[in-house]
């Protein structure tokens, strides 16, 4: 298929499938008259850059994985794999902690804001906000 149904099949813009490709991370084949032919292949990395960049992985990291995948199975590679994957569960567990803290202090900031009570309870609804932020500068979210 070419560039423009690819896209559009990925709900994404023809720039962003481009930009993968100069960034090295897509290779479709090009036609003689210099039309590019999105293939199955294309299509299972596509799939591979969207699923990685919605758990949060850079366009560098998943280049990275993209060469390993390219490379024969070796112990090397597979930890390599291992080592990247370990980093980036570590760090969604922060976030999903950070997040289950902030959802249970929006929750109780609501409740403290129910039925006009914001000025009695401005002091807690603060110190919430507090916490949170701190949560942020010790890398928990």
């Amino acid at each position: 298929m070419k560039i423009k149904q690819f896209a559009d099949k990925f709900h994404l813009t023809t720039d962003t499938v481009r930009y993968y490709e100069k960034e090295g991370l897509l290779y479709p084949q090009k036609q003689d008259n210099g039309y590019r032919v999105y293939d199955a292949t294309c299509e299972h990395t596509m799939k591979f850059i969207i699923v990685l960049r919605q758990l949060g992985f850079t366009l560098q990291e998943i280049k990275h994985l993209l060469t390993l995948e390219q490379k024969p199975m070796s112990p090397t590679c597979n930890e390599e794999t291992v080592h990247l994957f370990n980093a980036k569960i570590a760090h969604i567990e922060q976030q999903l902690h950070f997040y289950q803290h902030a959802l249970q202090s929006l929750q109780l900031t609501k409740t403290l804001m129910a039925d006009g009570q914001y000025e009695k309870n401005q002091e807690q609804i603060a110190s919430l906000i507090e916490g949170m932020y701190q949560n942020l500068q010790e890398g928990r979210g």
